[in-house]
């Protein structure tokens, strides 16, 4: 297995680990080779790891080319819920009271090394912090009231560590290379609450009041007490057995920690937070159809520190977009040097990283509905009138949609589903929609979405009720298995 370290500027640090290669962020995006290599173990030293950061993007890639990562993405997102690993720790309590029995301090900081903290007498319970949120350097502090509890976790980077400090990390380093990883698992329940999270202010929602309606009809047909909740239920989470998203999702909301707890507590949760966290990010999309050769449009990634040579290989007009828009947003269409000039500026702004992709004009977009790796429905999006998205925004948040027809799933073409069934596999077993363009018969994946619309009258123009007694049935079967 190859092992690579990842960091912003390899030439500062010198980590003489034999069989390790130190390799710069931006040579970890463009290289090719590395694209396709099986077999890869990359340690992501970046200096930041905040949303759209470059060591986020360096783990979310990683992934996108089934490359092993640490830190994981998922793993980022965690320390971003700060509330969410202060529960967790409840479930070692008894490790920490035991860990500081009969200390006379009452504040202790600890530094972790990949599970080392250079005590015996706090050894287990580094390791098993490790093991739950597995970072290279974690920063961790205790502090005693009544009885001891975990007050901060947060992950450090290379710089802040002095040089006896950078030895260690070395040292650690080199000695976790042969290691293999402990991931964590969650503990079961055996009710039948269903909770649809929903966002009553939403002007466009996944799914419409009639679908929703339909939700629970089907819900409660399957064997579900059900109850739309809101994002203020966040502490209700426990009372349920599944939760059901039908809001817009996103890495950096409250959608994608609804999930992480629902997951976190047991339940059965569509969209599960993993499929939140790769369908809500077209480069982790486009990386990952590419490295497993599912046509996609020609493309590449854009960095914010060489904006310029990436855009050679593709013409004018051609589409860029932000990694995280939703519904045509954050989604233009670029005519020359100056409007990319001029876009890039604002797009920059919130992300290291865009894509920019080759124009494809077509008079519709395919959408095939997949749950647990089965066609559900087949639709044809066609592009809003004078316009070449399905959407056409307007100002502020006035918009105009294309009209759509649903096909039967059988009636649809063969090579189309088969490609979406390949691009979900890659994602999980859950609910989305893969959009699709048809050039001359080949059919090209332009995204996958984790949160994909279901409204009355459009999917569920062909098998109406069962499109929505299919998703719940799928959820009940889920809760049985665990």
């Amino acid at each position: 297995m190859s092992k690579l370290i990842v960091t912003e500027n390899p030439k500062k640090w010198n980590f003489n680990i034999p069989g390790v290669e130190v390799i710069s962020a931006r040579e970890y995006f463009a290289n090719e080779g590395l694209r396709h290599l099986n077999k890869v173990k990359v340690i992501n030293l970046c200096k930041s790891y905040q949303y759209q950061s470059t060591g986020y993007y360096v783990s979310l890639l990683a992934e996108a080319r089934n490359h092993k990562v640490l830190p994981e993405a998922s793993t980022i997102q965690d320390f971003r819920y700060p509330a969410m690993i202060k529960d967790d720790a409840q479930d070692f309590d008894e490790v920490i009271q035991k860990t500081f029995k009969g200390s006379t301090e009452t504040k202790v900081e600890l530094r972790i090394y990949f599970g080392f903290t250079g005590s015996a007498h706090t050894g287990k319970l580094g390791l098993l912090l490790f093991n739950l949120f597995q970072t290279p350097i974690l920063k961790v502090v205790f502090v005693k009231k009544e009885k001891w509890a975990l007050e901060l976790l947060k992950p450090l980077n290379i710089h802040d560590l002095n040089e006896e400090e950078r030895i260690t990390l070395s040292e650690q380093l080199g000695l976790f290379l042969t290691k293999k990883m402990v991931v964590r698992t969650s503990n079961p329940r055996r009710k039948f609450d269903l909770a649809i999270l929903v966002n009553p202010e939403d002007d466009n929602p996944p799914s419409d009041a009639k679908a929703l309606q339909k939700f629970v009809k089907a819900a409660e047909k399957t064997g579900f007490n059900t109850e739309i909740i809101t994002k203020n239920d966040y502490a209700r989470l426990t009372q349920f057995d599944a939760l059901f998203i039908r809001e817009t999702t996103n890495v950096n909301n409250h959608t994608f920690r609804f999930a992480k707890k629902a997951e976190a507590e047991g339940l059965v949760v569509f969209d599960d937070p993993m499929s939140i966290l790769r369908c809500t990010n077209k480069v982790y999309l486009n990386e990952l159809m590419t490295s497993n050769k599912i046509p996609v449009p020609k493309s590449t990634i854009i960095s914010k520190d060489n904006s310029t040579p990436d855009t050679e290989k593709l013409q004018f007009p051609f589409i860029l977009k932000e990694p995280d828009g939703a519904f045509s947003r954050g989604v233009k269409k670029v005519k020359n040097e100056v409007e990319l000039k001029a876009l890039l500026k604002g797009f920059f702004k919130g992300s290291e990283l865009l894509i920019a992709q080759e124009f494809m004009p077509t008079p519709f977009d395919w959408r095939v509905g997949i749950i647990n790796n089965e066609p559900l429905y087949v639709c044809r999006y066609y592009m809003a009138r004078d316009h070449w998205q399905i959407v056409n925004w307007k100002e502020g948040d006035k918009h105009v949609e294309g009209n759509a027809d649903t096909l039967a799933v059988e009636q649809a073409p063969v090579g189309l589903l088969q490609t979406a069934l390949k691009a979900t596999k890659l994602i999980g077993n859950g609910l989305y929609g893969v959009d699709i363009k048809e050039v001359n018969g080949k059919f090209y994946v332009i995204e996958v979405n984790d949160n994909p619309n279901i409204d009355s009258g459009v999917e569920d123009r062909v098998i109406k009720n069962k499109l929505y007694e299919r998703i719940m049935e799928i959820m009940l079967e889920r809760i049985k298995m665990k």
